[in-house]
């Protein structure tokens, strides 16, 4: 039950609780005026899922009103992209190409079912009514429905014409009414602040910003089509283009939203243990998505220290709102996490900060604004004014004399809903850092938007040596190319009056060495051959 209750709940906020380790009605422990329970990720078998439903009928009346709260808009989307997921790759990519064409997953529902589409979603919440096999019949026959419906809709239809994004005019929008999926961290904050901070209207835009529950859940409403456009881990548009860890569904980086902005917090019971990599083994850390800088970067680092991070140490992946609340209850150790939950850490008085990720590479890039080739490809100018918006965004956000107004907006419920003193440490630089010392970093997190393709190289090189990437997989150049869009960013940029790089690569300065984009096997095997992993 507990597996199906943290996969789909998402309490936006829940009135302030009293301490770090406050019970909450879902059964779990958060931080303060922090609840956001959700976990990475659905259930990979529908027979797990339908189990889990299966055994609503066996709890509480509480319990079991609480799993009815769940809207039919996940479940719907759930249920249909665990089958999906078991389809041919070919099929399965089309059913994801139609279900976007059609508007998402409402609308294809709309259209497969008309009005039986709410009453089998009913019933499928009143399991009593069905035996377990009849049930994953019907969850079949929706998927399987969704698909033929949609098909015989693409047959009536033109597919869209892809336009080139650099000659299309920002005078000329598409589409105004936008909806953006965010994460609220403070690497997000070039796409939040720049609706509160009026540069989406500057730019023509109605921008809806929408709290993803965790970076599972934005990968799922990329695919399916709910969002326009989204905030990702810099690494998550390669995965995905890629087709790993999900179905291959190109993306297409438009922009860094940050750089820096990282740190690895330990718990206070560890503060006279860990002064090095070494000293974490044995210990259960927590990163918030496989395909992320965090997990890349403290892989990075652990084996600097002679650690294999896959045999030595144990990493969890851990939702970062949750990420505080599980040091506090001894559940992990330690996190690499975005800063604001380092320096929450510090503001709650259970952890310190042992390393700033920046002292591992400086100007390392952290999120990224993105959206799919199919959505560019139809809105070419919409992309152009949107990517524009947040570039324009970034460069207010970097300014020095705009930090705590920028920290003051951003620390509202509806945006990243963390005390202002919290984000006012991580954006001005100027933190105590849980040691008994006041630190003064004013570059702990930048909002440099320019995307390096040698970021591209480095991230896959990675991918490749933690057997995240096939090795068949590894086209340097091709997917630098291919996924980042360094030179639209360059083109807005100067729209803009920014003075960005001319150049696309640059030799990246790593604390164990420098990394030549033009030489990356050499390196990948440098490594290796350096640190025995």
């Amino acid at each position: 039950m507990m597996a199906l209750l943290e996969s789909f709940s998402y309490l936006d906020t829940i009135t302030s609780l009293s301490s770090a380790n406050a019970n909450c009605p879902c059964g779990g422990s958060h931080i303060a005026a922090d609840h956001q329970k959700f976990l990475e990720g659905m259930p990979q078998d529908p027979a797990d899922l339908v189990d889990d439903l299966c055994k609503m009928g066996h709890y509480s009346g509480e319990t079991l009103e609480f799993a009815r709260a769940l809207t039919q808009a996940e479940i719907r989307k759930t249920l249909v992209l665990q089958m999906l997921d078991r389809a041919e790759p070919g099929q399965r990519q089309i059913c994801y190409d139609l279900i976007q064409l059609a508007g998402g997953l409402e609308e294809a529902f709309a259209a497969a079912f008309g009005n039986r589409s709410t009453q089998f979603f009913n019933d499928a919440l009143r399991l009593s009514k069905f035996r377990r096999r009849d049930f994953l019949i019907k969850v079949a026959a929706a998927a399987a429905v969704v698909t033929a419906a949609s098909c015989v809709s693409n047959n009536n239809s033109q597919a869209p014409t892809a336009t080139s994004t650099n000659a299309a005019a920002t005078s000329k929008l598409e589409k105004t009414d936008l909806t953006i999926g965010f994460i609220p961290i403070a690497c997000s904050i070039p796409i939040v602040a720049a609706e509160p901070l009026g540069f989406f209207k500057k730019h023509g835009l109605n921008v809806t910003l929408k709290k993803m529950p965790n970076w599972a859940a934005v990968r799922e409403s990329a695919i399916a089509g709910e969002l326009d456009a989204y905030h990702m881990l810099s690494p998550m548009p390669i995965a995905m283009t890629l087709g790993l860890g999900s179905s291959a569904f190109p993306i297409r980086l438009a922009s860094i939203e940050n750089i820096n902005g990282q740190s690895i917090a330990v718990a206070s019971k560890h503060k006279d243990k860990v002064k090095t990599a070494a000293d974490f083994k044995g210990m259960t850390i927590g990163l918030p998505f496989p395909y992320s800088m965090h997990n890349l970067l403290l892989r990075y680092y652990l084996a600097s220290g002679g650690l294999n991070p896959d045999k030595d140490v144990r990493l969890e992946i851990v939702p970062p709102p949750d990420s505080v609340a599980k040091m506090a209850a001894g559940q992990i150790d330690a996190f690499l996490m975005p800063d604001n939950f380092g320096q929450r850490a510090i503001f709650e008085k259970i952890g310190f900060i042992h390393l700033l990720t920046k002292d591992l590479w400086q100007g390392h890039p952290c999120c990224a604004f993105a959206a799919s080739q199919s959505w560019i490809d139809r809105h070419p100018n919409t992309f152009r004014a949107v990517n524009k918006a947040i570039i324009d965004s970034a460069g207010h956000a970097n300014a020095a004399e705009n930090r705590q107004e920028v920290a003051k907006a951003m620390s509202e419920r509806k945006y990243l809903n963390q005390p202002e003193p919290v984000l006012t440490a991580v954006l001005t630089g100027k933190f105590d850092n849980g040691l008994g010392q006041t630190l003064d970093v004013p570059d702990r997190i930048g909002f440099d938007p320019y995307p390096w393709k040698s970021f591209a190289k480095w991230i896959s090189s990675q991918m490749v040596r933690w057997d995240l990437m096939p090795t068949e997989k590894a086209k340097y150049e091709e997917i630098a190319t291919q996924v980042y869009m360094t030179d639209l960013a360059r083109e807005l940029a100067k729209e803009l009056g920014q003075n960005p790089p001319a150049e696309s690569t640059r030799i990246e300065k790593l604390k164990n060495g420098d990394f030549d984009p033009g030489k990356v096997e050499a390196y990948l095997q440098e490594q290796k051959k350096q640190f025995k992993v």
